[in-house]
């Protein structure tokens, strides 16, 4: 998953996108160091945040567009 690397070029930290998800900070550190795999929910809420399609956030499209 890209979540690191779409929170760096956002320059947010762990915190701040774990406040903005109303979610624990260990909860996205470990979305994020993929120890935990997030819900479909939560992987939309994800997308939706960082402005990507779920397709690119889980590395199945290249150009994070998103879609509709």
């Amino acid at each position: 998953m890209k979540l690191k690397e779409l929170r760096e070029a956002k320059g947010v930290s762990q915190v701040q996108v774990a406040n903005s998800l109303l979610i624990y900070q260990q909860r996205y550190q470990r979305y994020e160091e993929g120890i935990r795999e997030p819900s479909i929910g939560m992987l939309i809420k994800l997308a939706d945040y960082f402005d990507v399609s779920v397709d690119y956030l889980i590395g199945h499209d290249m150009k994070g567009i998103k879609h509709g």
